[in-house]
Parts: C-alpha cells; structure tokens; sequence
C-alpha cells in the first residue's frame, strides 16, 4: 500500500455511497480502468493463434492440426486457470496474482520465438500464455465487479467483458502488418513488451478492496472491512465446484457458455482469418474484419449490461445465442475474396452478440451462488474455454480433411440454437441445496 493509500485509509470515511470523500471521481472507477487495461492486454494475445497459423505451416510444415492442438491447450488452461486464480485472489490479492500472470504471459510469448518444434509451441504458447491469461479472465473481471461496485454492476461487468475484444480489436491489424511485412516472431515480442509495460502500472493503482483505501464499494450504503485472507485457494476452487455441481442451473450454465466459446474463440478468433484467406482474401483485410468485430463487440457488450441490470438475464441469453447461430449458419454463403456488403452486415450484427453473453451469465452466478459466485463463474467460463478448444482442434482437423470450414461453421450455427434452449430453461430461483449450504457455513 502506498503512503497516499495509507493516508486515505486513516481519514474519516464519509457517509455518502458513491463518493465517499464528497469529492472527485470514486476510487473504484480507478480500478476498473486498471483492471480493463490489464484484460485488453491479456485479450491482444488471443489475436494471435489465427496469424500464426499460416505462417508456421509454411515456416515449420507443421500440419494445422498440431498447431490447432496448441492454442486448443491454451484455451482450455485459460479456463481452467480462472477459478483457481479468483481464489488465489482471495488468498494472496488481486495485485499479486496480475502482476505475476503479465509476467508469465511475456515469458510464454517470448519463449515462443525460440521454438523449433510443435511440442515447444505447446509448451510455451499452449502453457505458459494459456496460465497467465487465464488469471486475468472474466473472473478477475468479477472479482473486481463484486469488491468494488454495488450500483453499476451490469454495466461495469460489460465494460471489462469488452475489454478483451477490445484488445484484440486495436492489436489485431497492427499485428497482422508485422507478420506481413516482417515475420511472426516481431509481432510475439511486441505482446511481451505490451505485458511488461502494464505489469508496473498494475502495481501501482490495482487495489484488492474498496477498505484499503478507507473506503466503501461504489454504491454500498455501508462501509466494509476488508476480509481476512482466505487459506486453502486450491481446495476453495475445488469445494465450489464440487457444490455448484450439485445444482442444475450450474449445468445449464457451463453447457451454454461452452457453446458460447466454441462459436466465439474457438470457431472466430482462431479460424476466420484463414477461412477468409480460403477464399482469396487477404490476411491484413480479414484481421481487420475481425478488428471491426471488436469495435461493434465493444458496444453490443456494454449494452448487454445496460440490458441485464433491467431485464431477465435468461431471455436476454436465449435470444443472443438464437441470432448468432443464425448468423454462423449463413456466413459460407458470405464469404468471398472481396468484402461484400453481407459480410459487414455479419461482422457488424456479430459483434454485436460476440460478448454480450457474459454480463447475463455473470448476473446469473451472482444470483445462484453469491459471494462464490466469482469462483463459480471461472468455472462456467472454463466451460467456455473447452468448448472453444473442442473446436479450435476440430477446425484445423475439418479444414486438413475436407478442404473447407463450411461444416463448421453449419455445426456450430446448430450447437448455438441449442444453447438458446438451455438458456431459457434456467430455474428462476436460486438453488435450495447451495442456499442451505451458505446459511449453514454462514452461522457455524
């Protein structure tokens, strides 16, 4: 904690909710731009599994399928990491958990330039970036949604959930003219030098709790203390599992996003762009179709969160997934070698829908599992990210056998429809079982 903190923590805690010093902007704005900044970051490294893929079958002949094999192990650690880093945030803060995994992802990207085999591109790009950017996940988002904010919540939900695209959306056409005009190993080191950039400033601003700085969550009527450390951050995440487990909302949930991720990481973000070459388009033009994804994905996500503090988060998610699935189904008709007017049509709707999940799912967590429901929810996104890494492999595999992703893109149009049902069949009452549990551990 810095002296200006340690000042703040030890001044009267003023009693108005939103600005507890009566003046200025509130503290909890401070780290949500931190954060967010942090989750762009973290989110310009998922630009590069799609850039990569061309260039290291020319360089190494490495078939699409192993190098498919490597970013699905990055997305499925991504996911797999994330419950276990929301309770590690619990146990050792926020702070030291981010700065540690920028550290982590630098390495990973850096490693990833000496590599000479397909296994290295596991290991360093699968591993280490999968580790790292899965602790600075929609969990992380979560966690500092439910430490810091009371009011707003949706809203800053869908603000640090777009801030992922965001990345990608201002990384991804620079990116793209490296590997054109120079190589993928310049545009590997850029990332880490963008990671280590942030590391500090993390340091620096990030707070774990509104009561470090003396004073209440933004919105919060009442000031409160900061909890004490939570000892046990692996067996924490497990327990959670374990009870979540128990309840069929969980279920629908993780089954939903990770059809979520199979039409968003797993299908887009890594597939596209050669998809859109497939059909003799440029690589810089398709990145930059992907980038205008990302600009419209910015909006449709805020306003996702806008909707979900007004509206029944279920129906908001069945109609996302029904008009994604829709929009995948059709979109091998609207491939070309020049874009169309049909093509910005898809980009600019998909966007749209690309994040809007996220601040729903979020809101659901919150209602079925609460103060857990951060750990619960890096489950769910876990989910997401074995879906995403089901079909980031599928598709390499489907392109090497069939010459075409057109069969993707029809199945997971279909996988979509799907999860528009299950999003609707979502009891509207939390679970009597986890309630039960909370109370219990609550009064013992």
């Amino acid at each position: 904690m810095t002296s200006s903190d340690e000042t703040l923590s030890t001044s009267p805690i003023d009693t108005n909710p939103e600005s507890p010093r009566g003046r200025g902007v509130h503290r909890a704005w401070l780290v949500a731009a931190v954060a967010g900044l942090t989750i762009v970051t973290a989110g310009a490294f998922s630009t590069m599994p799609g850039l990569l893929l061309d260039p290291l079958h020319d360089e190494f002949q490495w078939s699409r399928g192993s190098i498919g094999f490597a970013s699905a192990v990055n997305m499925v650690l991504y996911g797999l990491t994330a419950p276990f880093a929301a309770a590690l945030m619990d146990r050792f803060g926020m702070r030291r958990v981010v700065t540690c995994a920028l550290l982590t992802i630098a390495a990973g990207a850096l490693l990833t330039t000496t590599m000479t085999s397909a296994w290295q591109l596991t290991l360093f790009w699968g591993l280490l970036v999968g580790l790292g950017t899965g602790s600075m996940a929609m969990a992380f988002a979560a966690t500092v949604t439910n430490r810091w904010f009371v009011k707003r919540r949706g809203l800053v939900t869908g603000v640090l959930a777009s801030a992922s695209v965001f990345g990608q959306m201002i990384f991804l056409p620079g990116l793209a003219w490296v590997v054109d005009t120079y190589s993928w190993r310049p545009a590997n080191i850029t990332l880490a030098l963008g990671a280590l950039v942030v590391g500090p400033l993390v340091w620096l601003f990030l707070r774990d709790h509104p009561a470090d700085v003396g004073q209440r969550a933004y919105g919060a009527k009442e000031f409160q203390p900061e909890p004490a450390p939570v000892p046990g951050a692996a067996h924490r995440a497990v327990r959670v599992l374990n009870d979540s487990a128990r309840t069929t909302p969980f279920w629908l949930m993780a089954s939903a996003f990770a059809i979520c991720g199979a039409s968003t990481n797993g299908i887009m973000w890594t597939h596209f762009t050669p998809a859109a070459h497939d059909h003799g388009m440029p690589t810089t033009v398709a990145a930059s179709l992907l980038a205008a994804i990302g600009v419209f994905n910015v909006g449709g996500t805020i306003a996702s969160g806008w909707l979900t503090d007004r509206h029944d988060a279920r129906r908001l998610l069945g109609i996302y997934f029904g008009l994604r699935g829709l929009l995948l189904m059709f979109l091998p008709l609207m491939m070309s070698a020049t874009v169309q007017v049909s093509m910005m049509f898809f980009v600019a709707l998909f966007g749209l829908l690309d994040l809007a999940t996220v601040p729903p799912i979020v809101a659901l967590c919150r209602e079925f599992y609460g103060e857990d429901s951060a750990i619960v929810f890096g489950w769910v996104n876990a989910a997401h990210q074995v879906g995403a890494a089901l079909i980031a492999f599928a598709g390499g595999v489907a392109r090497d056998l069939f010459g075409s992703y057109d069969v993707v893109w029809v199945a997971v149009g279909v996988l979509c429809a799907m999860a528009a049902l299950l999003s609707l069949v979502i009891q509207r009452t939390p679970a009597t079982p986890w309630a039960s549990t909370q109370q219990e551990e609550a009064q013992s």
